[in-house]
């Protein structure tokens, strides 16, 4: 049990909010929440728990997302089969090794991937405007295979931009554009978050009270987010999530300077 103020528990609610309609409409929600949480939650908390709570959260905008995409864009559900198991399966093992990961190096990993998604995003302004798969038969799969491998295994040992990993992915190496790529990625993430829930949920480390509230908002944001993204497109959403990237990146560095400077 972890004892938060209001106001704490108001802005990681807040952040769940804004992280389940950044998640829907072009991926990377995790970039806001888990850095949220690491601001939030006290710094002796383990990454565990700092992990599950994120995860119990995003479960429920990523279900809502993925449920709003499939009543809207069509899924080649032959590519999604073997997109979702590997990444069920390296997302269970992700979780495995979180236990593993010091806190202290876990922040500065955080704060690097989201400058990382913040520079790719602003260097391609084109990505995913329109879909053309070009890749088929056996390359096809063996492409989906690595992503849910590799990707599956970063959401469950770290989890922040896999939204955004997938989608870059599918537009970059199968020619997917950005709504079959985004419908595609939110079943595929839903099947990480879940299986790393599930590994998590085995060893006791979800913060129920942070997670539950947070999870409500997540699922709002989520169904907001879907429906945004299928109606308006992406460039409203790119310009607020670059926003949201620069003014997280600012704290969390910060947050590292006065970690190392301890």
């Amino acid at each position: 049990m972890v004892a938060l103020s209001g106001w704490v528990l108001a802005g990681l609610v807040l952040a769940a909010l804004v992280a389940g309609w950044v998640d829907a409409v072009v991926g990377g929600g995790g970039i806001i929440q888990l850095p949220a949480l690491l601001i939030g939650l006290p710094a002796e908390l383990a990454v565990a728990s700092v992990s599950a709570t994120n995860k119990l959260s995003s479960v429920a905008g990523t279900a809502m997302a993925a449920a709003s995409y499939l009543r809207s864009v069509p899924v080649r559900w032959r590519a999604a089969l073997p997109l979702v198991v590997t990444a069920w399966i390296g997302s269970s093992a992700g979780a495995q090794l979180v236990h593993f990961v010091p806190r202290k190096w876990f922040t500065p990993v955080v704060l690097v991937v989201l400058v990382g998604i913040g520079i790719y995003t602003v260097r391609r302004p084109e990505l995913g405007l329109r879909h053309a798969p070009r890749r088929e038969g056996a390359v096809s799969w063996l492409l989906l295979v690595t992503i849910g491998l590799v990707i599956g295994l970063w959401d469950g040992l770290m989890g922040p931009g896999t939204g955004s990993f997938l989608i870059i992915a599918l537009v970059a190496l199968l020619g997917y554009g950005f709504l079959q790529a985004s419908a595609l990625a939110k079943i595929a993430n839903l099947a990480t978050n879940l299986a790393a829930l599930v590994v998590f949920f085995g060893s006791g480390h979800i913060l129920w009270s942070v997670g539950l509230p947070m999870a409500l908002a997540n699922l709002v944001g989520g169904w907001l987010g879907s429906r945004t993204a299928i109606r308006y497109g992406s460039a409203f959403v790119r310009k607020v999530f670059l926003v949201v990237v620069v003014v997280i990146g600012v704290r969390l560095g910060w947050q590292v300077v006065e970690q190392f400077a301890h």
